[in-house]
């Protein structure tokens, strides 16, 4: 195989399975089989991905999981995510049967304890881009933080198969500043969704501009004598933080996981597939999974 040709798409599995889920239990649809388990999240998980394998026709595939709540992050901030409940009790069962039917399709599934599926995803697409360009799928804003010119982000918008590829140039023209200074955006101006506040008084227009300005938190700091009276105020009250919220931005890129070219090409054996499937009475999934070419009889 010409690896000039390969290209590896790593999928934020936890993101398009919430996003299934969501999408269904709005209405009540769980899609509960016959054995009383909810498979909707698990069916959308997977039109999700196969509607992107379509699209993108990448040759190797990968999916990236969170493995529980409790990371390196809320070892140094308690408070992180901690404004997130509990997961419905219908999308719970659907965590571990995910993983079961990405099994089942010969495609591996990769997360550690501690640590979360961006840093891991982080991780592999630094070490791949090396041998292939990679595409990173999902809904996090976050993981553009990664985009460089081996590293696409393929974000999901609203329904199926409606995207937006974010490269450094798209996302530089949209922003003004550079996909790495991402880390220091949100740890200026915080992130409600992962719960930590950032600088009080300081919005996305205002650390943008100090960003553009001074490229990083040190050249802000180091230059806080050109920066506004109010500005310099707010930066100083929260200077002790400001590092701390930094180190919960940015996604690690050295944690210890792997996936080499060789686990992740993306071949479907198609009676394992359609055993895991059928057992999970989701019959009419079958029709997404890649062209017979791709399986193994």
């Amino acid at each position: 195989m010409n690896q000039h040709k390969s290209t590896l798409m790593l999928v934020d599995g936890m993101a398009l399975l919430f996003r299934a889920f969501y999408a269904t239990a709005v209405s009540g649809q769980y899609m509960i089989n016959s054995k009383g388990i909810p498979t909707n999240g698990i069916h959308g998980f997977i039109k999700h991905m196969f509607t992107a394998v379509s699209r993108f026709k990448p040759t190797h595939l990968a999916v990236c999981w969170d493995m529980g709540s409790k990371t390196f992050r809320t070892e140094l901030y308690p408070d992180y995510k901690g404004n997130r409940g509990e997961p419905p009790v219908e999308l719970i069962p659907q965590f571990d049967l995910a993983k079961e039917v990405v099994e089942s399709f010969n495609i591996p599934n990769i997360g550690l304890e501690g640590f979360e599926a961006d840093d891991c995803i982080g991780t592999i697409a630094k070490k791949m881009k090396e041998h292939v360009h990679v595409f990173i799928l999902t809904g996090d804003q976050d993981i553009l933080q990664l985009l460089d010119e081996r590293i696409s982000v393929i974000m999901l918008k609203k329904g199926f198969g409606n995207y937006q590829v974010h490269t450094p140039q798209s996302f530089y023209e949209e922003k003004g500043i550079f996909p790495s200074q991402l880390i220091d955006l949100k740890a200026l101006m915080g992130d409600a969704s992962d719960n930590y506040p950032g600088v009080r008084g300081i919005g996305e227009k205002t650390a943008l501009k100090l960003l553009q300005q001074f490229e990083h938190i040190d050249g802000i700091i180091s230059n806080l004598n050109k920066l506004t009276n109010s500005q310099k105020t707010k930066i100083e009250q929260d200077m002790d933080m400001l590092y701390l919220y930094r180190k919960l931005a940015e996604i690690k890129c050295d944690v210890p996981v792997s996936c080499s070219l060789e686990e992740s090409l993306l071949i479907i054996e198609k009676e394992k597939a359609m055993k895991k499937l059928m057992d999970l009475e989701l019959r009419s999934i079958n029709r997404l999974l890649p062209m017979e070419e791709k399986f193994i009889s």
